[in-house]
């Protein structure tokens, strides 16, 4: 019963609003020295169990480092910004005469669609990729065409960012035979009786693929028509 008292210290640590990480830990050692307890325990006892808890710890998170550098990633992301990030992305993009947001997001679009065809998935993203870096580039294009943006066009703007890359991963990644959800198509479908061999699967995501490079470069191509038509009367107005 007394190894319940660890229950009993995350209950206490998120009524008082302790920080999350100490209630976790002082829990498991909570438990790890009333795992321990015996009336004829000595002192080198709990000192024994609250050494292997603490070893418990650091070997779950050695096995699961890469789950911690995500979060090491995201503040380093955090800080670029707080430097600067996006600013210089948007000054860099305005400099470049022939950019416009369909343009640039069309580049990102292909770069994404074919990175996720080769498996690597994890080279864009809509916290490392799309708002430090696309996003803003994509706001600076149109800014130095068309002047300050209505909020309407800006969040228009970030929406098509962030679609470019949901869309490109979504249709790209089904072409390479190793991800995830290529088996979870392929255990849908034995699961009704329909038996495909994973390479099939890939190769007919190629035709859909190509329909949503299509499509959505046509969507591209309406965005910057839809850009000049509202900003460009707006700024001749203003003028």
């Amino acid at each position: 019963m007394l190894v319940l008292l660890g229950i009993a210290v995350v209950v206490f640590g998120f009524i008082v609003r302790a920080n999350p990480l100490l209630v976790v830990m002082g829990a498991a050692l909570t438990t790890g020295l009333a795992a321990a307890w015996t009336p004829e325990a000595e002192l080198a006892t709990y000192y024994i169990a609250g050494r292997d808890t603490l070893a418990a710890f650091g070997k779950a998170f050695n096995d699961a480092r890469y789950i911690s550098l995500t979060w090491i990633l995201l503040a380093a992301i955090g800080l670029l910004e707080r430097a600067g990030l996006q600013e210089r992305a948007r000054i860099t993009i305005a400099q470049v005469k022939a950019a416009t947001v369909g343009r640039l997001l069309w580049v990102y679009f292909v770069i994404r669609q074919g990175t996720s065809a080769l498996g690597l998935t994890s080279l864009g993203g809509h916290a490392q990729m799309v708002r430090p870096l696309v996003a803003p580039m994509a706001e600076g294009a149109a800014e130095a065409k068309y002047g300050a943006l209505p909020d309407r066009e800006r969040y228009l703007i970030r929406s098509h960012s962030a679609a470019a890359d949901n869309i490109g991963l979504f249709f790209g990644e089904d072409i390479f035979i190793a991800i995830a959800s290529i088996l979870l198509i392929k255990g849908f479908l034995e699961a009704e009786g329909i038996f495909v061999e994973p390479l099939e699967l890939s190769v007919w995501a190629i035709p859909t693929a190509i329909a949503a490079l299509l499509i959505h470069s046509f969507r591209l191509w309406l965005l910057d028509r839809h850009l000049k038509a509202r900003l460009s009367t707006k700024t001749e107005s203003a003028q």
